[in-house]
């Protein structure tokens, strides 16, 4: 009997390793049909002997920065809801960080330093000139506040999409490395191709918006297949804590005005979010925030209201 369970065994690893190896052909070739279909709409920038992908786009006194929050496949559409009504007053450029979007993937660190020098220079190479007002969603909001920070004079504001400051990082509930590690061997393998609909719809509301045409809808999740859960990605969960104490022990950038859009559906699994956020704001010399409700991708539903808050905000402090 146990000779027979182990054959048995090994047959169905055999079978396994088989599919495994199938899917993973299956999922390589569709992305090199899809990246030929499906060409960066952006510039290219070689930054530390890697392609990284920046989208500009509009002119304007200010370049709005727009900074994606952890894990986002998509940033240059994943923000289109909302650059596209700021993009008639201000030219806009969004940020592709390795691993993220049409950029590569790379094996440098994720510490903030290396991420922040990395968007600097992207932007630099690009003809970009501050200073910029910062769109940061989520976890960016530590890079943004970092950049204020270093340099004071390369940055006119901040405006937050619900954003951490290191204070909010304790709140998040403590992503699991196994489960983390799960779904990227499943975007790897190309598995994630076969989701049905529904689900496609829970995981990329975006695909169910009228903000996006057929065509930005295909692009989202051909680059969705690219580029969920890449390694740079589950790194920088890994370097979220330090990077969090490393902005904690420098000075609150008390003369940069900020505006936070915080989400309330965000309390439920962070509890003391809003408190977090409204607490960090009372040292900014022109602090101003508005609860919206919606998810934590506030930039998706609130598009509207966050662009006409957005552009009077600006106005008031030009």
């Amino acid at each position: 009997m146990l000779k027979i369970l182990g054959i048995i065994i090994i047959i169905i690893l055999f079978i396994a390793v088989i599919i495994i190896f199938a899917l993973m052909i299956n999922h390589n070739n569709q992305l090199k049909k899809e990246a030929k279909e499906y060409l960066p709409p952006g510039n290219i920038i070689e930054v530390n002997y890697k392609k990284l992908h920046l989208y500009t786009e509009g002119e304007g006194d200010f370049t709005l920065v727009f900074m994606a929050g952890h894990g986002t496949s998509s940033p240059t559409l994943d923000f289109k809801p909302l650059w596209v009504r700021m993009v008639d007053a201000y030219r806009i450029a969004v940020i592709e960080k390795s691993g993220y979007g049409w950029s590569e993937t790379s094996n440098s660190p994720r510490d903030i330093d290396t991420m922040l020098e990395e968007t600097r220079k992207m932007l630099k190479l690009s003809g970009e000139k501050g200073p910029y007002v910062l769109f940061p969603h989520s976890m960016s909001g530590l890079e943004a506040i970092y950049w204020v920070q270093k340099y004071p004079d390369e940055v006119k504001a901040i405006i937050g999409l619900d954003p951490c400051t290191p204070e909010t990082i304790d709140l998040l509930p403590e992503p699991q490395k196994i489960q983390l590690n799960f779904m990227y061997f499943i975007s790897r393998i190309g598995l994630s191709r076969f989701m049905p609909e529904s689900q496609v719809s829970e995981n990329l509301p975006l695909m169910k918006s009228d903000e996006l045409s057929e065509e930005d809808k295909n692009q989202y999740l051909s680059v969705f297949y690219k580029s969920t859960f890449t390694k740079d990605m589950l790194r920088e969960v890994n370097y979220l804590k330090d990077n969090a104490k490393t902005v904690a022990e420098n000075e609150v950038p008390i003369n940069i005005p900020m505006y936070f859009f915080i989400s309330e559906d965000q309390e439920a699994t962070a509890m003391g979010w809003k408190e977090a956020l409204s607490d960090y704001l009372s040292n900014i010399i022109i602090g101003k925030h508005m609860q919206l409700s919606t998810g934590h991708y506030v930039h998706y539903d609130k598009s509207n209201i966050i662009a006409e808050e957005a552009k009077a905000f600006l106005k008031s402090i030009k």
